[in-house]
């Protein structure tokens, strides 16, 4: 009877595992097999159809100038973008946390950009950004400095879309970190008054330790969104200029949707799947040791 009920229960654990299989099968593992092989081949027309041409893609990839400028992009912008906006979010949740006046309205301020869709977020800073009747050249011009082209300076258009990120993405990550702070015993920081401790020593050695699986999953987050940059680039600059904006990702969708070359732009996915397995690798590793799961 229980070597029965055993493998019913065994049976009954598949059948609630297989409808996440599927669709991980469908729309996750399928997909990247099926781009590893496209990118084997090279892009077929309606007159030449595709042939093998094995790792052809991926030494014109190591060759491509623009990839490489691009990857540096990308660089620039995650190293911009991912501890400026978790920063950002960890000391909002903490703000917001305490007790102060109109604390819902605050919440509610600081978390608006992410309920903004992106399309909207990047027509308000197309705004701001615009030359000369733009919001930031019209401050700036009452304390006396020169109109500038935010967006069409390559040295600074890349900070700019760094700045927009920051402003929408800060304000979710804020979301997690107050969650995890109010789920935090409060008898620990009474413990630590009575002891004598700082604020700034109870956060270093007892808040944020406590905090460290939220930080690693904003920290996933935050890698994960600092590849997938589309939309913005779209409205705003559209990879311009010079390419001076252009991210990895952005740059697959051109190559596959503008100039229709569709191994190379399964060659250039390869490669950030590729990427991005590695920091997700290296982002367990080097964290898991320092995360306290109560």
């Amino acid at each position: 009877m229980s070597e029965h009920k055993g493998s019913m229960n065994r049976v009954y654990g598949w059948l609630l595992l297989l409808p996440a299989m599927v669709f991980l099968t469908a729309f996750t593992y399928y997909p990247m097999v099926s781009t590893f092989f496209v990118s084997l081949f090279s892009d077929g027309t309606a007159t030449r159809p595709s042939v093998f041409v094995g790792l052809e893609n991926y030494q014109f990839l190591l060759e491509d100038d623009i990839f490489w400028k691009v990857l540096v992009n990308n660089l620039w912008y995650a190293a911009g973008t991912i501890p400026t906006s978790i920063a950002i979010a960890l000391m909002m949740a903490i703000w917001v946390n305490n007790r102060l006046p109109a604390r819902g309205l605050v919440r509610m301020a600081y978390f608006t950009p992410t309920v903004l869709p992106m399309i909207a977020v990047a027509n308000i800073w197309l705004f701001f950004y615009t030359p000369e009747i733009g919001l930031f050249d019209q401050i700036g011009s009452v304390f006396g400095f020169p109109s500038q082209n935010w967006l069409g300076d390559p040295e600074l258009v890349l900070g700019s879309i760094i700045v927009m990120t920051v402003w929408k993405e800060a304000g979710f990550f804020m979301i997690f970190y107050l969650a995890a702070l109010q789920s935090l015993s409060p008898e620990l920081e009474e413990a630590a008054h009575l002891e004598g401790a700082s604020r700034w020593y109870i956060f270093r050695r007892i808040t944020f330790p406590l905090l460290m699986p939220t930080t690693l999953f904003v920290t996933i987050n935050a890698v994960i969104n600092s590849v997938k940059m589309v939309d913005h680039l779209f409205i705003l600059t559209k990879g311009g200029p010079d390419n001076a904006s252009s991210l990895l990702l952005y740059y697959i969708f051109e190559v596959a949707f503008s100039f229709l070359d569709e191994a190379y732009a399964s060659a250039l996915t390869v490669v950030l799947l590729v990427v991005l397995a590695i920091v997700a690798v290296g982002q367990f590793t080097l964290m898991d040791k320092r995360i306290h799961y109560r």
